[in-house]
């Protein structure tokens, strides 16, 4: 199984689960063709190179459509494959692995998207200290499946939701009155967690440095700008640098110093990765 932690079964039977009444709805008639209980075995294959993420997902498919479906996995999610290449092969009752096929693929190849994406921004900074973060710029109703995706890929996760940890930003301070205020009233209504401000210049991040909040997002600052948070801030707090910034110049958004760099373009500019499934026998 995956090197990397999934998150818990229910969640992704959910997930699952909707996927399947949209697709097979009141029953799949297509695959009513063939004879009830005919055995077959399938191949999925990589058409390209990829970082592979979605195992759990495409298992709970055969598993909520017939459990006595097989699957012999050749990778573990996070594994790279070349074009060409098997990633698994499934055993079972041919109704059930054409039922299956479309809804099984669609999550694999997503997630094997956002995992490659992310796998080519992870490699771009490698030999820096900063870390690649993903954003809630996320397919809706996947975002637990795309932040898998992006652990599999060798990014981390930012906050899953507006639930989990404060990102105070522009509208929030102005309706607050000051940086100062909107942090005073989040640790007054939730101590403990953690806060967060968005910054647009060298004041803010003073201003932000002062309330002595956890972390500081540089928001859409140029290469000088950075380098000059970083020298300001001097390790008194994390900086996370986000906007704007594209796999032609993450590399000296990492080399400025920051801590931190969101990229939405790993969980929403994503294109599928091309996988196939072939039933014989």
């Amino acid at each position: 199984m995956s090197r990397i932690e999934t998150p818990v079964q229910q969640e992704i039977e959910s997930d699952v689960r909707r996927a399947l009444d949209e697709d097979i709805g009141s029953g799949d008639i297509s695959a009513e063709i063939l004879p009830e209980g005919q055995l077959g075995n399938a191949t999925v294959i990589s058409r390209e190179a990829a970082v592979i993420s979605g195992r759990p997902w495409f298992d709970c498919v055969f598993a909520l459509l017939d459990p006595s479906v097989q699957t012999d996995w050749q990778v573990n999610d996070g594994d790279k494959v070349q074009a060409g290449q098997t990633v698994c092969t499934l055993h079972g009752h041919s109704r059930s692995l054409l039922s299956g096929e479309r809804c099984a693929l669609n999550f694999l190849q997503t997630l094997s998207a956002t995992a490659s994406q992310t796998r080519r921004y992870v490699e771009a900074i490698q030999g820096t200290n900063a870390t690649i973060l993903d954003t809630r710029k996320t397919l809706p109703g996947l975002r637990l499946a795309q932040k898998y995706a992006v652990r599999c890929g060798g990014g981390s996760n930012h906050r899953m939701g507006l639930y989990d940890a404060y990102l105070i930003k522009e509208n929030h301070i102005e309706a607050a009155g000051s940086i100062a205020a909107a942090v005073h009233t989040a640790r007054t209504n939730h101590p403990g967690y953690s806060v967060e401000v968005e910054v647009e210049n060298l004041d803010e991040l003073q201003q932000a440095l002062d309330a002595e909040v956890e972390r500081v997002l540089l928001d859409n600052f140029d290469l000088p700008g950075l380098s000059q948070a970083v020298g300001l801030a001097n390790g008194q707090t994390e900086l996370e640098a986000s906007g704007g910034i594209s796999l032609d110049t993450i590399r000296q958004v990492a080399e400025s110093g920051v801590d931190f760099i969101s990229v939405g373009a790993i969980t929403k500019d994503i294109q599928a990765i091309d996988l196939s499934m072939h039933l014989t026998g």
